[in-house]
């Protein structure tokens, strides 16, 4: 089977926490993109979840007054409020 060669940018602090995990499973990082690449071929799909639960903004709590607001304001439940400028910046 040929080989190519790629490139993937990263935070460099990122990179040295993933090649001393990789290295403590004993596997090099290639190796570890190369299962990964595989599995997501294999399954097609990114091969684990991916989740937005530490971001606050996605929270259930967030979400439901960000729907409750929606319908407020398409039932003209709206408040109109001015827009103070901030002069410092």
């Amino acid at each position: 089977m040929a080989q190519t060669n790629i490139n993937i940018r990263m935070d460099e602090n990122l990179k040295k926490q993933f090649d001393a995990f990789c290295s403590e499973i004993g596997m090099s990082m290639t190796t570890a993109f190369c299962v990964f690449a595989k599995a997501a071929v294999r399954q097609n799909r990114i091969p684990f979840e991916i989740s937005a639960d530490s971001d606050p903004f996605y929270s259930e709590v967030n979400q439901a007054r960000l729907r409750k607001s929606i319908a407020d304001l398409k039932a003209g439940k709206g408040k109109v409020h001015d827009l103070i400028e901030d002069d410092d910046e």
